[in-house]
């Protein structure tokens, strides 16, 4: 089954597009595991640590508590399957659309990816965790950006074959 190549459109709200748009999230979300904390380990490359980024996000906003790797676990999961597709379909997608009306639908997920990655490493890991911008430019680095762009084009993938 081919992928529709219709440009990105506004989002219409019923709940056939919040089931979609929670779908596509759970589904980007598995896939972006798998890549950044199976495939490129496996392959020699750096393991993602999305749930110890989110822990320890949530204890410098928060100090330490009881249960944060869990609360981190569920800030990762809730963020992938709710807050980022929200974000795509609700400012990426129509922001885009404004500006550039023909635009495909895979250009504004790779955008949009690259952009959950400066958010991830820049603002996540580095203003609010405190560690170095983008981790240190190490492998870690580069795994989280092909990482978060697969997360995008896999959420726009799914929003797309939606129509």
């Amino acid at each position: 089954m081919a992928l529709s190549m219709t440009p990105a459109r506004f989002p219409v709200v019923n709940l056939s597009g919040a089931v979609a748009m929670l779908a596509g999230g759970l589904l980007a979300t598995i896939v972006f595991d798998l890549f950044g904390q199976w495939l490129t380990p496996t392959l020699g490359y750096a393991r993602l640590a999305p749930v110890p980024l989110a822990t320890q996000s949530l204890e410098a906003l928060l100090g330490p508590f009881d249960n944060a790797s869990l609360a981190g676990t569920v800030v990762h999961w809730v963020t992938g399957i709710l807050f980022y597709p929200i974000g795509y379909a609700f400012i990426a997608l129509p922001v885009a659309r404004t500006l550039i009306p023909p635009i495909h639908w895979f250009v504004v997920a790779v955008v949009y990816g690259v952009v959950l990655w400066v958010f991830a490493l820049y603002v996540m890991a580095h203003l609010v965790a405190g560690n170095p911008p983008f981790l240190g430019f190490t492998g870690i680095t580069y795994v989280a950006l092909i990482g978060h762009v697969i997360y995008a084009v896999v959420l726009g993938a799914v929003l797309a074959r939606r129509g």
